[in-house]
C-alpha cells in the first residue's frame, strides 16, 4: 500500500520539487510531511507549490546579480600575502584559504571560505592562480600574489 504526494522540495533519490510520488504511508506521516518536503495532492498544495517555485526563482535570479557584481570586484582585485620564509623561496608555515579570505577582506571584499576553491595550501613564494566560485553560474580565478615578509 502506498499514498500520493507531491513533492514541494528536492528530495534526493526520490524525485524533483513538483513531482508526484509514490512513498509507504509512514514515510510520508513521519518524515515527508512533517519537514515541509511534500504535501497531499490537492488544488491547494499545487497553488503553494508554484507559489515556491517563483519565491526561488526569484532568490536565485537576485543571487546571481549578487555573485556577478562580486565577480568585477574581485576581478579588479591584486591579493598580496605577506608570510615569513626559510630560504627565500619555501614558506615556514603555508598560505590557506583563510589567509586569501582576510586579504580580500581588507581590501573591501566579502567572500567565503567555502567558495574559494583551493587545492593545497601554497608552500612557496610566487604568483598562482586560484579558483573562485561564487555561483554554480559564476566562476572566476584570482591572481594571489605569495611574497616575503
Amino acid at each position: 500500500m502506498s499514498v500520493e504526494v507531491l513533492l514541494l522540495s528536492d528530495v534526493p533519490s526520490l524525485g524533483q520539487a513538483g513531482a508526484t510520488v509514490h512513498v509507504a504511508p509512514g514515510y510520508a506521516r513521519n518524515y515527508l510531511l512533517p519537514k515541509g518536503l511534500a504535501g497531499p495532492v490537492t488544488q491547494a498544495t499545487l497553488r503553494r507549490l508554484e507559489k515556491l517555485r517563483k519565491e526561488r526563482e526569484e532568490l536565485a535570479r537576485l543571487q546571481l546579480a549578487e555573485a556577478k557584481d562580486k565577480a568585477k570586484k574581485i576581478k579588479d582585485a591584486n591579493v598580496t600575502v605577506r608570510a615569513k620564509t626559510s630560504d627565500g623561496t619555501n614558506l615556514y608555515g603555508s598560505v590557506r584559504v583563510e589567509d586569501i579570505v582576510a586579504a580580500l577582506g581588507a581590501q573591501g571584499i566579502d567572500v567565503d571560505r567555502s567558495q574559494i576553491e583551493l587545492a593545497a595550501p601554497i608552500e612557496s613564494v610566487g604568483q598562482f592562480d586560484v579558483p573562485v566560485k561564487l555561483h554554480p553560474e559564476v566562476s572566476l580565478t584570482v591572481k594571489v600574489w605569495v611574497v616575503e615578509a
